[in-house]
């Protein structure tokens, strides 16, 4: 298919309208984005912007830095608690369970247990240190149960 030089020059034509209106929107666009005072408004707000952008990225360090020593600290920190009541006499039972185990652990299962026994004569208190979550001291087996509970509030 061949085409004249008429219809060729009013394809050229059509494309040059089109390639001119296509320029005029698009200066239309970009000067309705500067509007302002003047161009440089939308310089400043760039370098505004920027600057804010710098002032986040300071703001994250210190955040993050804040939240390692948080970390730290929470880790050192008692985790795990539990407490269990027991009566230590063997008989009717009067009194109640009135003695206790409480185990108090951080995240590697280091801490104390503490346990009272109580009687109506006196009241005695006792602490064992844990180093994961045992103790060079023997434990009864109201304390190893505190402990035991201790560990699983770990998990929760």
């Amino acid at each position: 298919m061949v085409l004249d030089t008429d219809t060729l020059l009013m394809i050229f034509s059509g494309a040059m309208v089109i390639a001119v209106f296509l320029g005029l929107h698009t200066e239309w666009r970009v000067s309705r984005l500067l509007k302002g005072k003047s161009g440089k408004t939308l310089e400043e707000t760039i370098i505004r912007n920027a600057n804010e952008i710098e002032k986040f990225k300071e703001f994250r360090k210190e955040l993050e830095q804040y939240l390692e020593t948080v970390e730290k600290r929470l880790d050192q920190s008692v985790r795990g608690v539990a407490t269990v009541r027991f009566n230590p006499f063997k008989g009717n039972g009067e009194g109640g369970n009135q003695s206790f185990a409480t185990a108090f652990i951080d995240e590697e299962e280091n801490g104390i247990v503490l346990s009272t026994l109580y009687t109506r004569e006196r009241l005695g208190i006792y602490a064992k240190p844990l180093t994961k979550g045992t103790s060079e001291y023997e434990l009864t087996n109201e304390e190893k149960e505190a402990i035991k509970l201790a560990k699983e509030k770990l998990q929760v």
